[in-house]
């Protein structure tokens, strides 16, 4: 018998837009130096969207997003670990962003977050956000919305 190889591990994430001036800008974190897109642990039994959604509310206190492309996602390649990130595109239309104390940790996740083009994500970001990004400009450039259920989450 051939043994399975483990199911990675998965996480979930937003790349969160919003329009500005010069076009669509993304919201990033840093923690250390690393840059990172918001994004947590699936919990078992747990929706990754509605993981998605959770952990962004809970890294960076935006809620109200608008899921105008659909429930469409992007896997990442697999960490060494063999974790994925499973990413969705929403629009954050307003507020601000911040920083909450995470109640574990006694302090914020992380460092700082910065709104920046998608070209900026692209230089600040870890490769394997690469093809995320790839999609998430192809997305919100070719227009390709969807309508939207009530609750704001378009429907299947």
């Amino acid at each position: 018998m051939t043994p399975r190889s483990p199911s990675p591990r998965l996480s979930s994430g937003i790349v969160v837009l919003r329009r500005g001036r010069s076009g669509w800008r993304t919201l990033i974190l840093r923690v250390y130096r690393n840059w990172d897109l918001p994004k947590g642990r699936v919990e078992p039994g747990e929706d990754p969207l509605a993981a998605a959604v959770r952990e962004t509310a809970e890294e960076t206190a935006l809620t109200g997003l608008n899921f105008r492309w659909g429930r469409e996602s992007r896997d990442t390649q697999p960490y060494a670990g063999g974790k994925v990130v499973r990413c969705f595109l929403a629009e954050s239309p307003d507020g601000t962003p911040a920083l909450p104390i995470n109640p574990e940790l006694g302090r914020p996740e992380h460092h700082e977050l910065r709104w920046v083009s998608l070209r900026e994500a692209r230089r600040l970001l870890p490769p394997r956000f690469q093809p995320i990004l790839d999609w998430a400009e192809a997305t919100v450039s070719g227009g390709s919305e969807r309508p939207v259920a009530a609750g704001g989450v378009p429907g299947d």
